[in-house]
């Protein structure tokens, strides 16, 4: 999680296998890409705009051997409107011989305005 409050993505994708399985369910779509460099690339999409940056909260637990992570962010983005959004992703991984994360499931609620 210090990878997602630092909003440094090269550490958050150095958990990950070289050749990660990497599907994320958004708001309007299904995603699914393969290898670490695919991985830090949305994130980028996701995120690398975000003016504001602050995260408000994180879990980091297991689900029957599976990883399990969650964060909700407050952020602000003008790509994405005026305001200030609350974004929040969880994710189920398994970890490899190595640690490193090479099965990964994200589920996305999207961009969601604050309510001032």
């Amino acid at each position: 999680m210090d990878g997602i409050a630092a909003r440094d993505f090269d550490a958050v994708v150095s958990t990950l296998a070289d050749d990660v399985v990497f599907r994320a369910l958004l708001p309007r779509r299904v995603v699914e890409l393969a290898g670490r460099a695919a991985a830090r690339s949305i994130f980028d999409t996701w995120f690398a705009a975000a003016e504001r940056w602050e995260l408000i909260e994180a879990v980091v637990g297991e689900v029957g051997g599976r990883l399990h992570l969650r964060w909700r962010l407050r952020l602000t983005n003008p790509n994405i409107g005026p305001g200030t959004f609350l974004v929040e992703q969880q994710i189920y991984a398994d970890a490899g011989p190595d640690g490193r994360l090479g099965n990964v499931a994200l589920l996305c609620t999207g961009y969601r305005p604050e309510p001032s």
